[in-house]
């Protein structure tokens, strides 16, 4: 069976062939409309093609309780005579799973056009989202990474009047104590050697003595070492009467 339930046409009341139908049958249109239920009612309980054997023109007039009633719907085209059925023209267009499964998908169809509509009408218009969005405060700014500064090298620190060898000695020697010069240590070390007479030297002592540190108070002269224009390598060679008048005893004076 095709189900409990047929396709009806709101403008049936109204259709032509209903009214040629109340002509031929002399009754009012509500009537013929009842009984066109019933006979689609029993196609559609009954036929899965719109062709129903086993029923007669008499058949169906007791059926609608109206004799007369079968030959008004094959006047106007609505029911075919075979030689042993009675057939529903366009059964599919309007009975049976199919048509059935159009309607719904239809009511389906209307639904869902009914709800976006509904759904078009609580959305925000242009000008709400363009307010909205106005007044919508700014993300906070992901933080920026952190520039890691430059790594510092101590030879580039070293004091105006230090000799540049003599320094890179001492940074490879703080580096090998494990106590490489940072910043702050140089700006230090270039205080106490300013203005000093032989920074060099202090430097040198430091490195020959394992000093972690500088102490310039421990080399208080620059001629530490022997003037590079003097001859004497010991104090038995000077000449100490040079300038000196001699006296006619032999003895100088100074």
């Amino acid at each position: 069976m095709a189900g409990d339930w047929i396709k009806m046409r709101t403008d049936l009341l109204t259709s032509p062939k209903v009214v040629r139908m109340a002509s031929a049958l002399n009754a009012d249109r509500f009537r013929i409309v009842g009984g066109l239920l019933s006979v689609w009612s029993l196609f559609d309980a009954h036929s899965a093609d719109g062709s129903l054997e086993g029923y007669s023109l008499d058949s169906l007039d007791d059926l609608a309780a109206w004799p007369g009633f079968s030959a008004a719907m094959l006047a106007v085209g609505w029911l075919v005579q075979a030689d042993s059925s009675l057939d529903l023209p366009r059964f599919e267009a309007h009975n049976g799973a199919s048509a059935k499964r159009r309607a719904q998908d239809a009511d389906r169809k209307r639904e869902v056009r009914t709800a976006s509509a509904s759904d078009a009408d609580k959305k925000p218009t242009r000008e709400e989202k363009r307010r909205v969005k106005s007044n919508t405060p700014l993300p906070p700014e992901a933080p920026k990474p952190e520039t890691k500064p430059a790594k510092f090298d101590p030879l580039s620190a070293c004091p105006a009047n230090v000799t540049p060898a003599v320094w890179a000695q001492w940074v490879a020697c703080r580096k090998e104590q494990g106590k490489p010069l940072k910043v702050t240590t140089c700006t230090a070390q270039a205080e106490q050697l300013a203005g000093h007479p032989n920074p060099d030297e202090v430097i040198r002592r430091s490195i020959a003595g394992g000093w972690q540190g500088l102490f310039p108070d421990k080399v208080t002269s620059a001629s530490v070492h022997q003037h590079p224009a003097s001859k004497h390598t010991n104090f038995d060679d000077l000449d100490y009467t040079a300038g000196a008048s001699r006296r006619e005893d032999g003895s100088y004076a100074f």
